[in-house]
């Protein structure tokens, strides 16, 4: 964790040129204020700045002012703060089980669950292939995006400001994670809650698929009809949609029987 933190103090000298002003300019007139003002307050931060939030939607394919440098920064901070927080939240675990359990809060598919949830796939700035291959939800392009995001909150306001910006949103993921599920995907934690339940297994099937034949995302609904729960997912492969449309019945049936 501390070399991951020595890269923030690091990062603290990035000064973005002055060009990029006017891809903010071109930002706000293709998605509006307003739209990036709920963005601001989904997010729970004001850029003061508002030039970065832009830089972190803009995607390599829209302009040679892209996010990837934000996403590099954001990876290191978002590793940080969540090995900080896994740290005081988990006392009695071991330091495996503690890289296992940030493995699965920092991976792609977590990520971009939570980009999801912001909507930040409505303010992405991409460029005309991308936008024509539905690159708007694909996870990839949204977890990169999340990860410039944070980014950005740092280099506006600081490393106070970015960690309690993913404390905000990351909390509904910490406050329902379960230790004992270290190494279980998504597929065999709700196969084994149904089982513990007789309740049958779910079905999985393709109900659409995006973009071109060569970057494909697939839509996955899993059905579980004796609890009436249906649930989709998005991914780049037929197993990750799986995965996705999986954890959200899991947690949505973990909620509604109150499992411990």
């Amino acid at each position: 964790m501390s070399a991951s933190c020595s890269i923030l103090l690091r990062a603290a000298i990035i000064n973005d040129t002055p060009g990029s002003g006017s891809v903010a300019r071109s930002a706000r007139s293709s998605t509006g204020s307003a739209s990036r003002e709920r963005l601001q307050q989904h997010i729970g931060y004001r850029f003061s700045r508002p030039e970065l939030l832009s830089r972190a939607l803009t995607h390599r394919s829209h302009s040679a002012l892209h996010n990837e440098r934000l996403e590099f920064l954001g990876d290191s901070i978002l590793n940080c703060v969540v090995a900080a927080e896994l740290f005081e939240r988990f006392g009695e675990l071991s330091e495996g089980d503690l890289s296992r359990l940030r493995a699965q809060l920092v991976r792609e598919e977590t990520l971009y669950q939570v980009a999801q949830t912001l909507g930040i796939g409505d303010h992405l700035q991409l460029g005309e292939g991308e936008l024509k291959s539905g690159g708007f939800a694909r996870p990839s392009i949204l977890a990169d995006a999340f990860e410039a995001l944070i980014g950005a909150v740092f280099v506006d306001g600081g490393f106070p400001a970015a960690r309690e910006t993913i404390r905000r949103l990351y909390e509904p993921l910490l406050a329902n994670l379960d230790p004992k599920a270290l190494g279980k995907d998504p597929k065999t934690l709700l196969q084994e809650l149904l089982q513990a339940r007789k309740i049958a297994l779910p079905q999985y099937s393709v109900v659409a698929t995006h973009g071109a034949a060569h970057s494909q995302n697939f839509e996955v609904e899993c059905l579980v009809p004796q609890l009436s729960v249906r649930t989709t997912g998005i991914g780049s492969s037929r197993r990750n949609a799986e995965q996705e449309a999986a954890m959200r019945a899991f947690e949505q049936i973990r909620r509604r029987t109150a499992v411990p």
